[in-house]
């Protein structure tokens, strides 16, 4: 069984359909990425799983681990181990980026019965998920995204990925706008936390990031659906030849 199945998934958004018939199925283990150009539908998806409003699901279905992910709440979703690295991350003035990923760890453990983490072993993992991700102690202590550059924005959401060690995590072109130790700090992590029971779904326009992120399946999205699947060759002609012949496919 997929840990994320999604059957026939048509979406909406202000009367316009955005996704149209996409079909995806994601095992526990393996990392596939989505490529496609702009306006393809592949935000709107990250957004659909992740539980945002502002989007209709008109037909089709989704599974994960087993349950109905559109029945679910967003904070459901979450608890139930799914993570959404958003590619254009919000301020939040007043709330210390400590405090959040504090009440986040802890408030994924209620719900999951667990006792709260003690603050010492919190606090060492969030230094050591710091290290890893390249974020500077003074950022943890910032308010959440305040001030921070668009670098840093995307190195936090990979802070919280190695925080909350999520089932299954969806970054939303967390490449886009790093330069390369800032994207080689990012696969590190993402990397790092590879294995059989956890599994990844990387939106991006770019091969770059699958050059260290290497996926067990590539996925062409163009015009709201998946035109073309295939293993890490698949993004290498993508940068050769382009997404022109995958338009004239989905014509």
């Amino acid at each position: 069984m997929a840990m994320l199945e999604i059957e026939n998934l048509h979406v909406t958004a202000d009367g316009k359909e955005i996704v149209r018939g996409l079909d995806l199925a994601v095992p526990a283990g393996e990392v596939h990425a989505i490529m496609g150009p702009n306006g393809s539908g592949k935000s709107t998806l990250a957004y659909v799983l992740a539980g945002r409003e502002d989007y209709e699901v008109t037909e089709g279905r989704v599974r994960f681990l087993g349950r109905d992910l559109l029945a679910m709440e967003p904070e459901e979703r979450a608890a139930a181990g799914l993570f959404l690295a958003m590619q254009y991350p919000v301020e939040i003035p007043g709330v210390s980026n400590t405090y959040f990923l504090r009440q986040a760890v802890n408030a994924l453990r209620k719900a999951r019965g667990e006792p709260e983490m003690k603050p010492a072993e919190f606090m060492k993992r969030l230094r050591e998920a710091a290290r890893t991700v390249g974020i500077r102690e003074e950022l943890l202590r910032r308010d959440l995204n305040a001030d921070f550059s668009g670098g840093e924005k995307k190195r936090n959401e990979i802070l919280q990925l190695l925080v909350l060690e999520p089932a299954f995590a969806i970054l939303d072109e967390t490449d886009s706008g790093l330069d390369i130790d800032a994207l080689k700090a990012v696969a590190r992590a993402v990397n790092g936390l590879r294995g059989p029971e956890r599994g990844f779904l990387v939106i991006t326009h770019y091969q770059r990031l699958l050059e260290f992120i290497v996926p067990d399946r590539v996925h062409v999205m163009v015009e709201g659906r998946i035109v073309r699947s295939g293993g890490k060759e698949l993004a290498r002609e993508l940068e050769e030849r382009g997404y022109e012949p995958f338009l004239r496919e989905a014509a």
